[in-house]
């Protein structure tokens, strides 16, 4: 558009030098054309904010044109690139009335180069000056439009991202709870067990209690193990040491064995070798935490952890002979009702396997034991 102003303004000029160049007028059209050309180059300094600078800048641009038409009308065709300065300087309803006297200038400079009524010449210019305002103002509202969806898309994403950290930090908070649950809660609630016992026998039995306690500082070893092994988000210690998630079961198992409880170990089918390392992981924390349960809350006798291995999934059962409960009222209880009577470890059960798209059933019964099994989906075979 600029570069259509000045080759108007340099045609016209072109044009009344080449006609009328000894005119009385034409130092002042020279000297005109000149100081429309610097108003003109002047405008981006002034600024594209409408405000008192601009209105003046533009009021001066205007009122030189004007002049030029009423010494030479065939300054006129210059109104066109005007039409935008005023829409873009102005406000539509006061841009439009301006367009319209620019027009309206126009038209008039022409007919007195016609010398008559020429049709074509009252109805051009109203006609490119409709074409040129209606575009303008279409693709202003098309730009505001489209400001207006980037800083709703920019504001989404910004949302976006604040929630993703919250939810980072919730996920970390839920990983960091699971893992304190599966090593640091379950090696200190059987040291405090294996230590009470121990206080019990210190005199009756001393060469127990001292097993008592020895068995507790392994404990205590392995559980600080863990520890640092979960702070650098390594794989369990069971599973650090090779072997597998089978060597790694019977593992706990031996641990969990105690004068009032067996653990025993089944396994039905070949794992996959290798099995992937979070579901390997996460059957691990599963079975440790499901016989951190039974070992608190159920006063079992046995319990049996049996590892089944399908073509398209692996499944972990974990089934007791104690107390039982009633799954449905456990469920329905308030939070912290539940983690007082029944622990964190279905909890975090049932936030592990959803982060493997895996599954949990539970069937228990007052006095009939418990059945958990807990199913992770695999890559067909």
């Amino acid at each position: 558009m600029h570069t259509a102003f000045f080759v108007l303004l340099a045609a016209s000029l072109a044009r009344y030098l080449a006609r009328h160049a000894d005119g009385p007028h034409t130092p002042w059209i020279i000297a005109l054309s000149a100081l429309l050309a610097v108003l003109y180059v002047l405008g981006p300094a002034v600024g594209a904010r409408p405000g008192p600078r601009r209105l003046t800048w533009l009021g001066l641009v205007v009122a030189t044109w004007a002049l030029l038409v009423v010494l030479a009308p065939s300054f006129a065709w210059c109104a066109v690139p005007l039409f935008y300065t005023g829409l873009r300087t102005l406000p539509p309803r006061a841009a439009i009335p301006l367009v319209a006297l620019l027009t309206a200038l126009a038209v008039a400079a022409q007919l007195s180069l016609a010398g008559w009524p020429d049709p074509n010449v009252l109805l051009a210019p109203p006609a490119v000056a409709a074409v040129a305002a209606t575009v303008f103002v279409v693709m202003q509202r098309q730009a505001a439009r489209r400001d207006a969806l980037i800083d709703d898309l920019v504001r989404t994403r910004r949302d976006l991202a604040a929630t993703e950290r919250r939810e980072g930090t919730l996920a970390e908070r839920e990983r960091l709870a699971r893992e304190i649950h599966d090593t640091l809660a379950q090696g200190l609630s059987s040291q405090r067990m294996l230590l009470q016992a121990a206080d019990r026998l210190w005199d009756t039995a001393p060469g127990t209690a001292r097993d008592h306690v020895r068995t507790a500082a392994a404990i205590a070893e392995r559980s600080l193990a863990e520890a640092r092994r979960f702070v650098h988000d390594l794989a369990p210690a069971d599973l650090a040491e090779g072997g597998g998630l089978l060597q790694a079961l019977r593992a706990v198992a031996e641990r969990e064995t105690t004068p009032t409880l067996t653990v025993r170990v089944h396994c039905e089918g070949t794992p996959p070798d290798p099995l992937p390392a979070p579901v390997e992981a996460a059957l691990l924390r599963i079975a440790q935490g499901a016989l951190a349960n039974v070992r608190e809350h159920a006063a079992a006798t046995t319990a049996t952890l049996t590892l089944t291995c399908l073509d398209d999934q692996i499944v972990l059962d974990v089934t007791d002979d104690g107390r039982g409960f009633d799954p449905h009222t456990a469920r329905a209880a308030p939070k912290s009702t539940t983690s007082e009577s029944r622990g964190h470890g279905l909890p975090a059960i049932r936030a592990r396997l959803r982060q493997l798209g895996g599954t949990l059933t539970v069937e228990s019964a007052p006095g009939e034991g418990t059945a958990l099994s807990a199913a992770i989906p695999l890559e067909p075979r």
